[in-house]
């Protein structure tokens, strides 16, 4: 399967994991006093520039720069840069009153020159990110300790995004050089140490004494990259890594009896197959609502949470999730297996002789998933066909070329419904063909500019919409386990699929 942006996905090489693993000061000098951290990830930061940062990579990023908005683990804004931030009635033009006196560890001093000058910067910096700036039409520095960000339209993700990666602060002399993708200049807690970080496998990084605000909990922070969980496992088990996140069914078994470890469960994502090709481009079927919905009756989520994932997680067919202004629990029953009716669907579609869904399959998607989908859909006349490729050959030919009408995949399910709405209804990555309806253009509108309580119904209205359209076939939300040492406490973040650096404490 795919893995979104605020999953853990980026692979390293197996022979860096074990470099890793041998390498790190890790668990045993956090539970003997020493306070140093090793957080172990399969997320790998391809460059530390800020333009670049995204998802479940923050962490490497927030150890360096600080954000402009700070988002506490229950996901509620507090200060951190800007101490202050009011809208205008319109909700086009955010007021921030910046915090004095802070410079950036190369000396240049942090003011609102250096917040437009940042803002420019990862909205026209091409990373993945950059549409999370797109509504801010200019920067207007008033003073040094005051900006407005201008908006092209109310953009009720805002302040996530600003607490987020496109709220990262670094250096404005240092933007243009490109030397921010191995060498950060912030005013974060720590600092990267270059001499004993490799880069792809291993970033240490050193507790910052000059620090602006409340000192980092541990003087060293090491984000230790595998390609593997269970490489992380063994880390865990010997002490050498301090805390992990485990998607895996199988390791978040092989930890549940390690007394040593203590094990907080939380879910982030739901896995499911998204129905790209909702205008029929690539496979007409799908154009019908009818074809939609029988995909959703024929498959057997419950089996598949059993099988796959053995029980952990919640079956689904929204794609909102639990903390959001959407989320109607009734919708998560909305298609029960029901192979009959898919197939009385398909007929009243015209397809009562089945079709052909062609879907691309990358290493990381197991057999027992692979055949529960085909085995599913199969029964009803959908024949699924695999297209096997590397994860590289999957971005240029899903994203690129639009090659597929539909791909499994893990989504995040943040808290903010606006951030559901950019990533998987308005046209983008995941609406690739530019689905769009009258309906969902006016719910959108409503939810973009209502005040809270219209804007909560209004995308209240609009899941169910989404639902009963069949937009997409969700299967389950997942239950990950954030797992750490005894010598450390770890908090899951609100709107990541790991905790932000601020969300660890030595646990005495």
């Amino acid at each position: 399967m795919t893995r979104y942006s605020t999953r853990i996905a980026a692979p390293a090489a197996c022979a860096a994991a074990a470099l890793v693993l041998t390498g790190c000061g890790g668990g045993g000098s956090a539970s003997g006093g020493a306070a140093e951290l090793d957080v172990a990830t399969l997320t790998n930061a391809q460059s530390l520039d800020p333009a670049d940062a995204i998802g479940s990579a923050l962490p490497f990023f927030q150890a360096t720069y600080d954000t402009l908005i700070k988002r506490d683990a229950d996901g509620s804004y507090k200060p951190m840069l800007a101490t202050q931030w009011s809208y205008d009635k319109d909700r086009t033009h955010l007021s921030l009153t910046l915090r004095t006196g802070v410079k950036f560890t190369d000396g240049t001093a942090f003011d609102a020159a250096a917040v437009k000058a940042n803002l420019d910067h990862f909205k026209n910096g091409g990373g993945g990110g950059a549409k999370y700036a797109k509504s801010v039409k200019d920067v207007k520095v008033v003073d040094p300790a005051h900006a407005v960000l201008e908006l092209s339209e109310p953009d009720p993700g805002l302040l996530f995004y600003l607490s987020d990666a496109a709220g990262l602060m670094a250096s404005p002399a240092k933007l243009k050089d490109g030397s921010l993708k191995t060498a950060p200049v912030g005013t974060g807690p720590y600092v990267l140490d270059k001499s004993k970080t490799a880069v792809g496998t291993k970033y240490v990084y050193d507790r910052r004494d000059d620090y602006w605000g409340e000192k980092a909990k541990f003087t060293t922070l090491t984000i230790s990259v595998f390609d593997n969980e269970t490489a992380v496992v063994n880390g865990l088990k010997t002490g050498q890594i301090d805390t992990a996140v485990l998607q895996d069914a199988g390791q978040q078994q092989a930890v549940a009896s390690d007394g040593r470890l203590t094990r907080t469960p939380f879910a982030f994502d739901f896995q499911g197959l998204l129905l790209f090709d909702r205008n029929g481009v690539r496979t007409p079927a799908l154009k019908k609502p009818e074809v939609r919905q029988a995909i959703n009756y024929a498959l057997d989520r419950k089996t598949m949470l059993d099988k796959i994932r053995q029980g952990r997680g919640e079956v689904t067919d929204q794609v909102f999730g639990p903390g959001t202004k959407g989320y109607d629990p009734s919708l998560d029953a909305y298609y029960p297996h029901d192979p009959a009716k898919a197939e009385r669907l398909l007929a009243q579609a015209g397809y009562g002789n089945g079709f052909t869904l062609k879907l691309p399959r990358v290493p990381s998607m197991g057999d027992a998933l692979a055949s529960s989908i085909q085995t599913d859909l199969g029964a009803v006349g959908i024949k699924v066909a695999w297209d096997q490729m590397d994860a590289a050959g999957a971005v240029q030919k899903v994203y690129r070329d639009r090659a597929y009408s539909a791909m499994v995949m893990n989504i995040g399910q943040p808290d903010v419904d606006w951030l559901t709405d950019q990533d998987l209804v308005t046209p983008g990555a995941f609406n690739m063909f530019g689905t769009t309806d009258p309906a969902v253009r006016r719910l959108l509108g409503q939810v973009q500019a209502g005040d809270d309580a219209a804007a909560a119904a209004a995308s209240k209205e609009l899941n169910k919409y989404l639902v009963e359209q069949a937009w997409f076939a969700p299967f389950y939300r997942m239950k990950y386990l954030l797992v750490a040492g005894d010598g450390v406490k770890a908090v899951p973040q609100s709107g990541m699929g790991v905790p932000s650096v601020y969300d660890y404490a030595p646990a005495s």
